[in-house]
């Protein structure tokens, strides 16, 4: 119940049961980015860049590519290529480039080392869970369905239904009102720092996987760093909340 104090907010605090020998979970969430750590799409992504912008006679090095992560192809267009493309042609150019990206994942989908596996057993646990991804609708489908892992995710939200990109909060903000779940008793699996940045102004618990950018970046907003999700369970995420609160 809220609190009669003026100036207080209750935070409902986990709860925690046992079934059989294993711990179960509830009013927790853990909120998934996507690329970079449900799929290891930094190569499908490099490549679906240069082939979009290859029919333009444009390039982008990896340097560039490693920057932009986090972003929209809407926001990087704008950003690294503006000069090159007419406001009316953007949507025309990002809706290319996100093809051909989905196009690669088809054909051969890198599910990142231990994501089914923590998936489940967050599942079993009782966690609610998320996705919460910068990319179009059209991506979290083609990852969720590549995965095999739909019914357990109770919501995603996506590029199309933000005005703000991360390091905004707004993504994981919806995400966890979505849920149902405080923000505070959210944990959020990022591996770039401007999803670290936002998991932290949405007052959550973040979580760095390394990958695409250096853990030095990851290690001064994140709650912890890992370095593959098969070093995450039910039980350390739990412990990872409540440490963050406190």
């Amino acid at each position: 119940m809220p609190s009669s104090r003026p100036g207080l907010v209750h935070v409902e605090s986990p709860s925690l049961t046992l079934r059989g020998t294993q711990m179960i979970y509830t009013n927790l969430a853990v909120i998934f980015d996507m690329d970079g750590v449900l799929v290891d799409s930094y190569q499908a992504h490099y490549v679906s860049w240069n082939r979009m912008l290859a029919r333009h006679d444009l390039a982008m090095s990896e340097q560039e590519f490693a920057s932009s992560f986090g972003r929209t192809s809407r926001e990087i267009l704008e950003d690294q290529f503006g000069e090159h493309v007419k406001q009316s042609e953007i949507s025309e150019w990002d809706n290319r480039k996100e093809a051909d990206y989905r196009d690669i994942l088809r054909e051969d989908f890198p599910a990142m080392a231990g994501a089914r596996e923590l998936l489940g057993k967050l599942g079993e646990a009782g966690f609610h869970l998320a996705i919460g991804s910068s990319g179009p609708p059209a991506n979290v489908q083609v990852v969720v369905e590549q995965l095999g892992c739909g019914e357990l995710f109770s919501a995603a939200v996506d590029g199309s239904q933000v005005t703000c990109g991360k390091p905004d909060p707004e993504v994981f903000l919806k995400a966890a009102g979505k849920l149902g779940i405080d923000p505070r008793n959210c944990a959020v699996v990022e591996d770039a720092p401007v999803g670290i940045a936002a998991a932290k102004r949405a007052g959550m618990t973040p979580i760095a996987i390394t990958g695409t950018a250096a853990r030095e970046k990851l290690s001064a907003g994140a709650a912890i760093v890992v370095d593959s999700l098969t070093e995450l369970s039910p039980k350390r995420i739990s412990e990872l909340i409540q440490q963050h609160r406190g």
